[in-house]
């Protein structure tokens, strides 16, 4: 007899935790059709996005927080290499929790809901956690934003636009195993999410950081990296944030990726500037979107 699940009423209702809890029945192939209906779908649905932001670190959802409160219109897909997202915003420094935030910066930790304690020119988070999760529930929990973790970037969409120019058009991408394993197997070929902008927001040079910035090198977009220089916190926060902007026609760079791109200096455990280059890095992205026409996510005038 094929499977019939009994009615739900009883499992929406009770709640027995004296060793009689029961959970609804289930089969196996439900489970995985559940998620394979539901991601590729998302795949199928978002391979024209509006915007993709690369990393999910504290400047990348802080982009994608503004970018889709702001625009709910837009299709915002979010592509993230590492299986957890938040990227080095889970800690402080020197693996201690508290945050530390510059004013005015704080004033997005009001606007999201993260809780502080006032210590003048700066508030401390207790965890720097706290503000990662929190942020992210609030991204996530957006109709317009999608984000596929465990994914990586492998390469850049680079096309020419209607002027001739050399322009960012979406990103190649690939599962991150498979794109961290290509000496050990034969090719794997990646996939492309088609966009009109991408904001990269890959952090400082490591394993996957700074991968737009590189890649821009190698591509023959920019001449060399600025690299970046030594901490000095007062000049590099504002640095960044007042840098924050197209850097190639179609790329928009924000965070510590753009230290690596200008050579600014780095700003070490403090993290307001990520915070307010996510949100001006969205605010570029709305003005790059309104000022082309764009048709299946190619920029066409």
């Amino acid at each position: 007899m094929p499977f019939e699940a009994p009615s739900q009423d009883n499992y929406d209702t009770t709640e027995n935790y004296d060793g009689g809890y029961k959970f609804a029945p289930i089969e196996e192939a439900e489970v995985s059709r559940a998620m394979i209906k539901r991601y590729f779908d998302t795949m199928y649905e978002r391979a024209v996005s509006d915007v993709v932001i690369v990393g999910a670190g504290s400047a990348g959802l802080s982009c994608a927080y503004h970018l889709g409160k702001t625009r709910p219109d837009l299709k915002i897909t979010i592509v993230e290499a590492n299986v957890a997202p938040g990227g080095g915003a889970w800690l402080g420094g020197q693996l201690m929790t508290p945050m530390v935030v510059r004013k005015p910066a704080h004033l997005f930790l009001k606007e999201v809901g993260v809780p502080f304690e006032d210590e003048g020119a700066f508030v401390v988070v207790k965890h720097a956690a706290l503000f990662t999760s929190t942020l992210l529930s609030r991204v996530l929990s957006m109709d317009n934003v999608v984000m596929m973790n465990a994914t990586a970037v492998e390469d850049l969409v680079i096309r020419e636009d209607f002027q001739g120019r050399q322009r960012v058009g979406g990103v190649v991408t690939n599962w991150t195993l498979v794109a961290l394993n290509h000496d050990t197997q034969s090719c794997m070929d990646p996939n492309t999410i088609t966009a009109p902008v991408v904001v990269s927001a890959t952090g400082h040079d490591g394993p996957m950081g700074a991968f737009s910035a590189k890649r821009l090198v190698s591509a023959g977009l920019l001449k060399e990296l600025g690299n970046m220089r030594g901490l000095d916190m007062n000049r590099a926060e504002p640095a960044i944030v007042n840098n924050t902007r197209e850097v190639a026609p179609g790329l928009i760079m924000t965070g510590m990726e753009l230290s690596e791109h200008d050579g600014c200096n780095r700003m070490g455990p403090t993290f307001g500037a990520m915070m307010a280059s996510g949100i001006k890095a969205a605010k570029e992205a709305m003005r790059a979107l309104d000022t082309h026409t764009i048709t299946k996510g190619k920029v066409v005038a």
